[in-house]
């Protein structure tokens, strides 16, 4: 069965999002990057929640176009545009960007069928509100966290109006030079990992 990956940047205190949303804070250097285009690989779909979805397609299909983007850049930018893109939304009315499909309610029935689906895991790329109403639906059966050396002191947090305790289990860990750490967990369903 496949399965949903949240895949997030965060603050030292918890944060995704600055109280103005900006992400100025996140470190994506070359290092970050390559193992960023490691976990694509491994995935065959990718999930955002309106705000997301219209900041990534508002960007992503020009660095294709831009003879100053990198070749990591230029490598994220091609994949993104050619695998499936789900947008769960209640106010969007339609989707524009190539491969994408606009799924307005029903949504852990959507995603129990998708699960069930052949084909990778799928990863849900920042969008804190659409993770924040996954955790409450139990949805998401991995984390990759990616914990930045800032405290931001306020924001939009990663884990919020849980209704219960999710038992994680560390799956991997990784130190990258920049002081970035990335952290790799499963949910434990059901008290089994």
């Amino acid at each position: 069965m496949r399965k949903i990956i949240s895949f997030m940047h965060v603050s030292l205190d918890g944060f995704v999002a600055g109280p103005n949303g900006e992400m100025d804070w996140v470190h994506m250097d070359d290092e970050i990057f390559d193992d960023a285009i490691e976990l694509e690989s491994t995935k065959d779909a990718a999930i955002y929640g309106r705000t997301t979805y219209q900041m990534m397609e508002s960007y992503w299909p020009t660095v294709l176009e831009n003879p100053s983007s990198t070749k990591n850049e230029l490598h994220h930018a091609q994949w993104v545009e050619d695998i499936p893109k789900l947008v769960f939304s209640k106010t969007l009315e339609e989707v524009k960007w190539n491969n994408t499909r606009l799924i307005c309610d029903k949504v852990a029935e959507e995603i129990k069928k998708l699960k069930y689906q052949p084909g990778k895991n799928m990863m849900i790329f920042g969008s804190p509100g659409l993770t924040h109403s996954f955790m409450q639906m139990d949805l998401i059966d991995e984390y990759r966290v990616n914990i930045n050396p800032v405290i931001l002191g306020s924001g939009t947090p990663l884990f919020k109006n849980l209704k219960e305790r999710i038992k994680l289990t560390l799956i991997n860990e990784k130190k990258f030079m920049s002081g970035v750490s990335g952290l790799h967990y499963r949910v434990s369903k059901n008290g089994k990992n």
